[in-house]
């Protein structure tokens, strides 16, 4: 984090600088909570990181010259004390490990926040989010500071802590580890509702052809239970077996659950709900029309921020 001396300058009264201070931290909160969110892969502790952040922007003594800046810095740099607080939780894990679902569209009752709300699937897509849980957390934090906030490597390399090169060198290793499964462009939102809904339909309606037409040849779908619910243990590859898996699921559930499309993470989902309590969430990552990937997220405990 960069030094006192080149954030701040001079002192205003505490009044005026109190509510200059809680202004600049409200007008860039949500680019706070996205930065938390994506390195940390959960709204609890993107939550508790925000808080954080807030009590230390708030303890600065005096004005802040770039207040965007220092506030990234500071959550990149808390965020990733919470990774490493959380690493043995992550290894013990049972199943793949899927990132928090995050409602960002209408609907989210009392969590409801208009800045979280407008963050987009660029910011926060869960296909990016599982791409970046095989970096490291400076390359997480490297990477998104600059890849998708735009920061300048200097800006990267105060909130690691590192020389500029070395902040150079983890965005390009981030980025070359990332590259492979990034899609080339962020999905139009209402081709991948359409994607979604037909996704939806023949899944729900039994019909094998469609669910397979609207699946990308190399889809993969990945579920987490987290040793709480029955999910799949690996990632189910190819649309025959992932058109399956969704049809036997179906016949299996259908006559309890009731569907309903809503905006996660920037994007159209789908979750199902028993007796008014979502049990599990279906995400996708589209490209072209089709479905390249399918997070099933079951775990309880990931669940509570959707009823």
């Amino acid at each position: 984090m960069a030094s006192r001396s080149q954030d701040d300058a001079g002192a205003e009264p505490s009044g005026a600088l109190e509510l200059t201070r809680e202004a600049d931290f409200l007008a860039h909160r949500g680019l706070v909570f996205a930065v938390a969110y994506d390195i940390t892969g959960t709204v609890t502790d993107a939550e508790d990181v925000v808080q954080e952040t807030y009590l230390r922007f708030a303890a600065v003594p005096g004005p802040v010259a770039n207040p965007r800046a220092y506030l990234a810095r500071t959550a990149a740099t808390q965020a990733l004390n919470s990774v490493r607080n959380s690493a043995r939780r992550r290894e013990d894990y049972i199943g793949d490990w899927l990132p928090e679902p995050l409602r960002t569209g209408p609907g989210s009752g009392e969590r409801f926040d208009p800045q979280i709300a407008a963050l987009t699937a660029a910011e926060v897509s869960t296909a990016m989010l599982v791409l970046m849980q095989n970096l490291s957390g400076p390359e997480r934090a490297a990477f998104l500071l600059r890849e998708v906030f735009g920061f300048a490597y200097a800006e990267v390399a105060a909130a690691l802590e590192s020389s500029e090169a070395a902040a150079r060198q983890l965005v390009h290793r981030a980025r070359e580890r990332v590259r492979a499964g990034t899609p080339r462009t962020v999905p139009d939102k209402a081709e991948h509702r359409a994607a979604v809904e037909r996704f939806l339909e023949a899944a729900m309606t039994g019909q094998v052809q469609a669910l397979l037409d609207v699946l990308a040849p190399d889809v993969v779908l990945v579920s987490d239970g987290g040793g709480k619910v029955t999910a799949a243990r690996k990632p189910v590859r190819g649309p025959e077996r992932v058109a399956a898996l969704l049809l036997g699921l179906a016949s299996k559930y259908s006559a309890g659950t009731v569907p309903e499309i809503i905006e996660l993470n920037g994007l159209p989902a789908v979750a199902f709900r028993e007796d008014g309590t979502v049990t599990t969430v279906f995400q996708a990552s589209t490209e072209g029309g089709k479905i390249t990937g399918v997070f099933a997220m079951r775990n309880p405990d990931k669940l509570v921020g959707l009823q």
